[in-house]
């Protein structure tokens, strides 16, 4: 469903509430109003520094979403995207040398793309005619999972694929991904009924286990390492 003004923010649980759909937001009305393109927000607008320092974030220039990365002091802001369509959840590769996130490329769909933390160099690892986010880089650098969701069945679903495309694999129903630390598990969200859960399951698919009690509501998970 399409709404022809966004909200100030873009908060996901009113729509999980009321939908149990996953983490898909439509931030900006593309087809009913002013032909703008699709927007998607999830996790967060900013992401933690990759190994240069820099801090990667979403800007909304008063046309669309642009990522950009900034010094965790200030100043030596970079605009890495430039294309009107807009762009969302920015998460740096392991070395950070990368930048995954998730992006419109026509009204009415989003893809995965990455594109060097410094600029240029940008691909687009999905083609296809089903909405694309929640990116996640595996801890060696050569995977990214991520939720694909068609619209027309209201299913999402957890894939994983290559860093520069092909080799795409369907993991298992969800979203929200986030690999363990040792990348041989991918932790995530399941949006059914009235309590949503988090599980656990094999990057290959196959043993798998909800983490969260069952009574109770749970979304966003995020894999950390042990102190």
């Amino acid at each position: 469903m399409l709404f022809c003004s966004a909200p100030a923010e873009k908060g996901r649980d009113m729509t999980r509430r009321t939908l149990y759909l996953p983490a898909l937001l439509v931030a900006a009305v593309l087809v009913a109003c002013a032909g703008t393109s699709l927007a998607v927000s999830e996790k967060a607008e900013a992401t933690f520094p990759g190994k240069s320092g820099k801090i990667a974030y979403v800007r909304n220039d008063r046309n669309d979403e642009e990522i950009y990365t900034i010094n965790p002091g200030g100043g030596g802001k970079i605009q890495l995207t430039r294309d009107n369509t807009g762009n969302f959840v920015p998460s740096y590769s392991p070395d950070g040398k990368k930048i995954v996130y998730s992006g419109s490329s026509d009204p009415g769909d989003s893809e995965i793309y990455t594109i060097n933390a410094s600029g240029g160099g940008k691909i687009q690892l999905t083609h296809n005619n089903t909405d694309e986010f929640d990116p996640d880089y595996s801890p060696d650098g050569k995977k990214i999972a991520y939720t694909g969701l068609n619209r027309s069945y209201d299913k999402s679903a957890i894939y994983t694929i290559g860093v520069r495309g092909g080799g795409k694999s369907r993991v298992t129903e969800g979203s929200d991904p986030s690999y363990s630390p040792d990348g041989k598990k991918i932790a995530y969200a399941v949006y059914k009924g009235p309590f949503t859960g988090i599980y656990k399951i094999n990057v290959g698919g196959g043993d798998k286990a909800r983490v969260t009690p069952r009574l109770e509501s749970a979304e966003s998970p995020s894999w950390g390492s042990r102190p």
